[in-house]
């Protein structure tokens, strides 16, 4: 797969650290149970289509980018620099 750095240009997904899914996951109170911590820590969502996913281009720039893309067809739809959707609904 090829994912797109708005800075560098299209690059092998090699170049890039997956850090997961761009929504901010909800992190239990540090008082929460065992199992509240183990679904945090452990359980994600594994959908078949579109997603948006957060990467750092580690071997490159070193810009953070949140990239839509198809999980099944592998293809990008979009590379946005996470520093431009800061404050904005994206």
């Amino acid at each position: 797969m090829r994912l797109i750095c708005p800075v560098c240009g299209e690059r092998d997904r090699r170049e890039f650290y997956y850090m997961g899914d761009a929504v901010a996951l909800q992190r239990p109170e540090p008082d929460a149970g065992a199992a509240e911590w183990d679904d945090y820590v452990h359980l994600r969502e594994n959908p078949a289509g579109v997603t948006r996913d957060l990467w750092q281009h580690e071997a490159g720039c070193a810009a953070w980018i949140v990239v839509r893309r198809n999980t099944v067809t592998h293809e990008v739809l979009e590379s946005v620099l996470a520093t431009d959707l800061k404050g904005a609904s994206a």
